[in-house]
């Protein structure tokens, strides 16, 4: 999760734990959080999501930790990147925005499973964008092999996120479990997401975003919502946006998609 959403949830009393791949950037949000006093805990911990090995280790190492885990913020992601692959042989945006969670995840439901309970349910939030009504899943063609678009990249992680999250919370609803997973859309934030535009675009965002772009707290106060709020209590299989339930794309509801999705998927990562 970011160091906004992080430190609200700190400031909650929460145990948190950062997990990305920038270990100066989070050992640095983890001490502006202990300076601000927080009554919860914070910590950081190394994973690389375009990595499945990184994702599997530090899984692993989590549960041997046997800690409880409440909440499962899904926040890492990148934009319009040219065209590379992972370590993995992915499409980057496919499985740092998308692949990546959807096996971090998996490997956690267990212990999220374990620590719901009747009437405070685990919430698992990911983190999707207004693009995945843009967005098409090209299951023969996930990693957008044939023709690439960093656009078209992006918009696809974004609806895999939506798509997974309303097939993750049927299965739980079905099978009477104490977790659910929302979605959650933060609008236009101004952060480094915005850095892989072209020059003159750069030049461009930056007078705009400083009128029409939330503020990192700003974007984080709805995974917040999401992750916190009395009112969401038990209530999953959502899109929300300014901590309200809209609509999602027409394809995002689309169940046989959904389900050839979590499928694929689950073949991809070795589930």
């Amino acid at each position: 999760m970011g160091y906004e959403t992080a430190r609200h949830l700190a400031s909650l009393g929460m145990h948190v734990i950062i997990a990305g791949n920038e270990k100066e950037e989070g050992a640095a949000a983890v001490r502006r959080i202990k300076e601000e006093g927080c009554e919860g805990k914070a910590e950081f911990v190394y994973i690389d999501l375009t990595s499945l090995k990184s994702v599997r280790n530090f899984a692993q190492a989590f549960k041997q930790r046997r800690l409880p885990l409440h909440v499962l913020v899904n926040n890492a992601g990148t934009m319009l990147v040219p065209e590379r692959s992972t370590e993995d042989g992915f499409e980057f945006h496919f499985e740092l925005n998308y692949l990546g969670h959807f096996l971090l995840t998996n490997l956690l439901l267990d212990t999220l499973k374990r620590s719901g309970r009747g009437g405070c349910c685990s919430r698992i939030i990911n983190m999707s964008s207004a693009t995945h009504y843009a967005g098409v899943v090209q299951l023969d063609d996930l990693n957008r092999r044939i023709c690439y678009s960093s656009h078209g990249a992006y918009s696809q992680s974004k609806l895999a996120l939506v798509l997974f999250t309303y097939y993750l919370q049927e299965q739980m609803m079905a099978g009477g479990l104490p977790v659910i997973a929302n979605a959650v859309d933060p609008g236009m934030v101004d952060t480094a997401l915005y850095d892989n535009l072209w020059s003159l675009a750069q030049a461009m965002k930056k007078p705009v975003a400083k009128i029409l772009f939330r503020t990192p707290a700003e974007g984080a106060s709805i995974a917040v919502y999401a992750a916190a709020a009395s009112e969401m209590e038990g209530v999953g299989g959502c899109y929300l946006y300014n901590g309200e339930k809209r609509q999602s794309s027409p394809l995002s509801y689309d169940s046989e998609l959904q389900a050839e999705l979590w499928k694929k998927s689950c073949e991809l990562v070795g589930l």
